[in-house]
């Protein structure tokens, strides 16, 4: 019979594992602890006795007293001063364990003052579970909030620590284990397995991709690229023969001939088609087709919820905030996470909703996260190198959910080897060595 953990215990390996996180990192240096009222201000008072025991000297300033049972009993192991936010002083290591999850209200005004005021004059600076004025679950920042360098997830990585504007406050993020065996439908992005090829395996069997090009030649292209440098074995760009790169691009008329080939493990549409009456007769005919499907860019446009949830075969949308708007409308007051989900169950599809941080939604609640992207990916053509890197990983015959999450994690690598100031076309070329490392 398993015995249940208590709030006692999961507080005290909490604090534990912060205090010797904060021993590590702090060199040694006087800590100020930061406690609040609640459990998150219970696992500071822990770390704070725990930081004194190692010989480490350090001071606790609270906003108040404890108001839970564990974190009075917490407060009760630390034996010295407890100084008050408005008297404390500046400590070279700073460790915030004001508010932690379940915030929904900005701080007090004073409490914000003095917490920043301390903050600020901080070397290092450290947060248990999420910096305090952080919610947790949608990532919203809740009045003014200093950056952390560091940031302590207890147990699990929550969507504060993944999703902007809060990531950006959390600095480096590292989880620590408190014993607590968790199951989330919601995951963050992890590095993915890819199928390698072996000594029977031929273009096809590597997965053949085939792209709807339009009337923007360049963004098809650029799709083409990426979906060859993400791994597929085959890529066929079906449109008007038009000059262009690379040479092993294979160039086939859009027709009926072409898209019924069973060869074909995803079919991508959207990047440069255009929004014209050919656009749409594209389009329909791609919906009409029995491929696998990735829809992104003019595409997004054209069609309508309904329309992709009467489709039989997988389907991924790749929409940034814009596309996403003009397919399912604009649900203010909802997360990130709870709107895409929402998405992918209206259209009965993969949702890969794009931006700074990218959340990949399907229709039975499942949900990646990816936190902070490279800044320098906000140029023209880095969508289109996305669309073709998950059409890869669709045609390589990964589940719908699995592909979408591999072909972003690819395309994030692939910013992270390029640097900065880089145009599409290189991170298209950064595909290379980040599908080579997996």
């Amino acid at each position: 019979m398993t015995r249940e953990v208590t709030v006692d215990t999961l507080m005290a390996r909490a604090g534990t594992a912060v205090a010797e996180a904060v021993r590590r990192l702090g060199s040694g240096a006087e800590t100020l602890v930061l406690c609040g009222p609640g459990n998150n201000g219970g696992d500071g008072y822990v770390a704070a006795a725990a930081l004194h025991l190692a010989g480490i000297p350090v001071r606790v300033a609270a906003s108040g007293e404890p108001r839970t049972d564990a974190a009075r009993q917490a407060r009760a192991q630390w034996q010295g001063p407890v100084e008050t936010l408005a008297a404390a002083i500046p400590a070279p290591v700073l460790l915030d364990a004001l508010f932690g999850t379940g915030l929904t209200r900005p701080l007090d005004a004073d409490v914000a003052e003095r917490f920043c005021r301390l903050a600020d004059a901080a070397q290092v600076r450290i947060a248990v579970d999420v910096p305090s004025g952080v919610a947790s679950d949608d990532g919203a920042v809740l009045g003014d909030v200093p950056s952390f360098g560091l940031t302590l997830a207890l147990g699990a990585a929550k969507p504060a620590h993944l999703l902007q504007p809060a990531a950006r406050l959390c600095g480096i993020v590292r989880v620590l284990d408190i014993g607590v065996p968790l199951t989330s439908a919601i995951a963050a992005l992890d590095r993915p397995r890819l199928p390698e090829p072996g000594s029977d395996s031929h273009k096809f069997s590597r997965g053949m991709v085939a792209i709807a090009a339009g009337s923007m030649a360049g963004a098809a292209l650029l799709a083409s690229e990426a979906a060859m440098r993400a791994g597929a074995g085959y890529v066929a760009l079906l449109g008007p023969v038009r000059p262009g790169t690379p040479h092993a691009l294979v160039r086939k008329p859009f027709d009926d001939h072409a898209l019924a080939d069973p060869r074909i493990g995803a079919l991508l549409v959207g990047p440069g088609l255009g929004r014209d009456d050919e656009a749409k007769a594209i389009l329909g005919k791609a919906l009409a087709s029995d491929c696998p499907l990735v829809i992104d860019g003019d595409a997004l446009h054209l069609v309508t919820p309904d329309q992709l949830a009467g489709r039989a075969g997988p389907i991924i949308l790749t929409p940034h905030a814009g596309e996403f708007d003009a397919l399912f409308g604009n649900s203010e007051g909802s997360s990130k996470i709870e709107r895409t989900l929402a998405a992918a169950r209206a259209a009965g599809a993969i949702v890969v909703f794009k931006g700074a941080d990218t959340v990949i939604g399907a229709p039975d609640g499942q949900a990646r996260i990816a936190g902070e992207a490279n800044d320098w990916l906000s140029t023209a053509g880095t969508g289109d190198v996305l669309a073709g890197s998950i059409a890869a990983t669709l045609a390589a015959g990964l589940a719908p959910l699995d592909a979408a999450a591999a072909g972003v994690w690819l395309h994030r690598d692939a910013a992270r080897r390029a640097g900065a100031s880089f145009i599409a076309d290189d991170l298209a070329a950064m595909l290379t060595p980040a599908r080579a490392s997996l």
